[in-house]
């Protein structure tokens, strides 16, 4: 008989051997996934951050998980700096796109201005806000 159990954290090796598990499957399917992490730094005049992008390619896709632009940088550009960066480098990969996703009370609107385009969403995801899916194929 299977047993079913639920928690919030599990033990090293149990986590490695699903995770090991799943690659193990992905590869056989689609072949060797070279997921490589990427981060893009901005720092102003005094070395502060000041904004950062952080990614991963796999397969042929850029994934952004993170863009971050402080209070004191927002509107001047250089979250479009940013991710132009991220972008370049997501090219020199390999990378046929880039995907994301936003709440839309962040900043799904400033992705679509840089040419990615809706293609999923799923509202009250907070309640009274979605979560929104964009892509942008090279």
């Amino acid at each position: 008989m299977t047993t079913l159990t639920v928690s919030t954290n599990i033990d090293r090796e149990t986590a490695i051997l699903i995770s090991e598990g799943l690659n193990s499957y992905n590869h056989d399917a689609a072949g060797p996934h070279n997921d490589l992490d990427l981060w893009v730094v901005a720092r102003d005049g005094d070395a502060n951050v000041v904004g950062g992008l952080k990614g991963s390619s796999e397969y042929t896709w850029l994934f952004v998980e993170w863009l971050w632009v402080s209070p004191e940088q927002r509107g001047r550009g250089l979250g479009t700096q940013l991710l132009a960066k991220a972008e370049e480098e997501a090219r020199q990969r390999g990378c046929i796109g880039v995907h994301l996703d936003s709440f839309t009370f962040q900043a799904p609107e400033f992705y679509k201005r840089q040419g990615y385009e809706e293609f999923g969403r799923i509202d009250d995801y907070p309640a009274g806000h979605s979560r929104v899916w964009l892509k942008k194929r090279f």
